[in-house]
C-alpha cells in the first residue's frame, strides 16, 4: 500500500512515495540499518506515534524537499531531512530520538523520496514488503489518528495543557476547536519557524 504524492510547488520528478505500517515486529534491525548506513534501506523511517496527520508529515517532507533543491540540508540526505523536519528545533539528534524509528516503535510511516526516475510505487512496494515484518495499512488520517499520541507530541513540542473551548484558525480560513486541531495548528507553526531560523 505505498501512495505516490507530488507535492505541490516541487518538481514532478520528485515525488514521493510513503506507506505505513502497523504491529512492526523488525524495529530494531530497522534502525540498525538506518545507523549502518545501508543505501538499500535509505528512507525516512518515522515513528507514527509522533505524527497526527497527513499535512504534518507532508509539511516535513515539503521542507526536505525545497531544501534539497536549494542545496539547504542540514543532515545527510533527503530522507533523514524529512525526520529533522517535523522538529522544532535544529538539533539533528534530538529530531532522530523523538520522531525516527526506535527499537521499540511498532507502528511507522515509511517515506521514499523519487530520487531518480527507476523510482516507481511498486518497486518501492516490492522492497517493503520484503523488508517490513508489519501489516501495511493506506497513509490516511484514520491511521494516524488511531497511533499517535497527543501527550508525547505536547512534550516534544512543550505545548501546554489543552484549553477548554478555545478556538484557533486552522490554515484553511475556518476555525478549529478540538483539541487536535488546535495542536496540529501549533505543531505546524513550530515547525514553519524552525525552518526559518
Amino acid at each position: 500500500m505505498v501512495e505516490k504524492i507530488q507535492i505541490a510547488h516541487i518538481p514532478d520528478d520528485l515525488p514521493i512515495y510513503v506507506a505505513c505500517y502497523k504491529d512492526v515486529q523488525n524495529a530494531s534491525f530497522l534502525k540498525q540499518q538506518l545507523l549502518a548506513g545501508n543505501q538499500v534501506y535509505n528512507y525516512a523511517f518515522v515513528d507514527a506515534t509522533t505524527i497526527l496527520s497527513r499535512q504534518h508529515l507532508l509539511a516535513a517532507a515539503f521542507r526536505a524537499l525545497n531544501d534539497h533543491i536549494h542545496d539547504r540540508l542540514k543532515s545527510n540526505n533527503v530522507h533523514s531531512e524529512i525526520v529533522v523536519c517535523l522538529s522544532s528545533n535544529n538539533n539533528i539528534g534530538d529530531a532522530f530520538r523523538r520522531f525516527g524509528i526506535q527499537d521499540s516503535t511498532k507502528d511507522l510511516v515509511i517515506v521514499k523520496v523519487g530520487l531518480s526516475p527507476e523510482f516507481a510505487s511498486e518497486s518501492v512496494e516490492g522492497h517493503l514488503k520484503d523488508a517490513i515484518e508489519g501489516t501495511p495499512v493506506p497513509f490516511d488520517d484514520a491511521f494516524l489518528r488511531q497511533t499517535c499520541d497527543l501527550d508525547k507530541l505536547r512534550k516534544t513540542y512543550k505545548l501546554g495543557k489543552p484549553q477548554q473551548g478555545k478556538t484557533v484558525m486552522n490554515g484553511n480560513g475556518g476555525h478549529a476547536t478540538d483539541e487536535r486541531s488546535d495542536i496540529e495548528v501549533q505543531v505546524l507553526g513550530l515547525m514553519a519557524l524552525r525552518g526559518a531560523t
